[in-house]
């Protein structure tokens, strides 16, 4: 087992060869990668389906939901790893600021943070799809997984690594820490000179252990307390079927709904249809006085919110559910219980709509449309390595060019700066 000092050195001195490689160079490395997982899958579904068997029952739902790899999932990776391939390469960006009075001429241009290491929970894609984003961004990357993804990530990175060879470049550009030991992890987030940026990805207890020990700069993907306001003026019909689709597509992850505030203008006319369609896709739905007497006279379970459920992601089949007086209510409750993740008003109301997108501080606000589409593919960037929930740097899902800084570029003809 390579040591993780030997890991950071070796991605170090493959970070540096890679940002001196074209664009074209890490376009065909990036295809390689996908051929590679491709010609690997048996070995990759056999490894997950272990890891699957092995699992602990305290994982639970939600985190063996994120864990498993069934071959359609595998084929999303693959191609959202090809989509990476054909993403503009971001290290070909120079901006021009100008032409200063003394003739310099004042330009950015993009380049790599250097060694990023990825600090994850459960999802096997992130693996791949990380591998991908850095190669894309020409940064080094070393991943550490959890425990109970240790044969699916162990697979996948050896896929990965066979698909760099193969490209000629150097497959160091891409690590995996097989080491389970707790301590790796506090060694990554202590390593400064080594590794440039930390990202987490997982939940309170990871994020606490990373407040806690991190030495290095942190991009956090924290949790998703993620938001749903149906208006006065919405559209009921579109806010039933936006609620059930945040709810309910897929419970498990970090962009479904956790919370429903509903305007008390329209909650007797909403919360009826709304939460017998909801209770019937299996929801537990736990609301304040208001919403519960508005569901019990349409008998639809319901149980008591407690003050904890505000603030509780569930990545489940529970919804917390409140009724709010008007706009600024609904506001005010998502700024002190969200997660600065996702937000989405639900109106036909152009000025309630246009406030909530302006005054709702989270990474993707939303209006008339699904949390569900706070994801790197459908926004249009391609895959992902984790969705900001930090405000410095890069705020949302962060594909390959949120994984680049600038640096000045300055072009002269002899210029020297004048005494003081």
């Amino acid at each position: 087992m390579a040591t993780l000092d030997g890991l950071l050195s070796d991605a170090r001195t493959a970070q540096r060869s890679l940002a001196r490689s074209t664009a074209s160079e890490r376009t065909a490395a990036i295809e390689s990668v996908a051929r590679s997982l491709d010609a690997h899958r048996d070995a990759i579904l056999a490894a997950n389906a272990e890891d699957l068997r092995l699992a602990p029952e305290s994982l639970g739902a939600a985190m063996r939901d994120r864990l498993a790899l069934t071959p359609s999932r595998l084929d999303g990776v693959i191609a959202a790893v090809r989509e990476v391939a054909a993403m503009p390469d971001p290290l070909d960006e120079e901006r021009p600021l100008g032409t200063r009075p003394n003739g310099l001429q004042i330009a950015r241009r993009r380049i790599p943070l250097g060694v990023i290491a990825v600090i994850y929970e459960a999802r096997p894609n992130v693996t791949a799809e990380s591998a991908a984003l850095t190669l894309r961004s020409g940064n080094a990357v070393v991943l550490r997984g959890g425990s109970e993804a240790l044969r699916s990530n162990a697979a996948l990175a050896t896929a990965v690594r066979a698909g760099l060879s193969s490209s000629g470049l150097d497959p160091n550009a891409v690590s995996l820490v097989t080491d389970p030991d707790r301590a790796r992890v506090t060694e990554l987030l202590q390593a400064t000179g080594r590794v440039d940026l930390a990202i987490p990805r997982g939940g309170p207890a990871l994020m606490a252990f990373v407040d806690a020990n991190a030495r290095v700069p942190v991009i956090r993907h924290g949790a998703g307390v993620c938001h749903v306001y149906v208006d006065r003026a919405a559209e009921l019909p579109m806010a039933e079927a936006i609620t059930v689709n945040a709810k309910v597509q897929r419970p498990g992850v970090c962009n479904a709904a956790e919370t429903l505030l509903v305007h008390r203008a329209v909650a007797d006319a909403l919360l009826p249809s709304l939460g017998r369609r909801l209770h019937a896709a299996g929801v537990e739905l736990r609301a304040d006085e208001t919403a519960r007497e508005v569901l019990r006279r349409a008998e639809v379970p319901s149980v008591a919110a407690t003050p904890e459920d505000w603030d509780t992601e569930y990545l489940g089949l529970v919804l917390a559910v409140r009724v709010v007086d008007d706009l600024d209510a609904a506001m005010a409750h998502i700024a002190r219980h969200g997660t600065e993740h996702s937000a989405a008003i639900v109106t036909a109301d152009r000025e309630a709509g246009e406030r909530f997108l302006r005054e709702v501080t989270a990474s993707c606000v939303l209006l008339n449309a699904s949390t569900r589409f706070n994801d790197g593919g459908e926004l249009g960037l391609g895959a992902e390595i984790g969705i900001s929930t930090s405000r410095m740097h890069a705020f949302g899902p962060m594909s390959a060019r949120e994984l680049t800084t600038e640096k000045f570029v300055v072009r002269g003809s002899g210029q020297v700066r004048g005494a003081v």
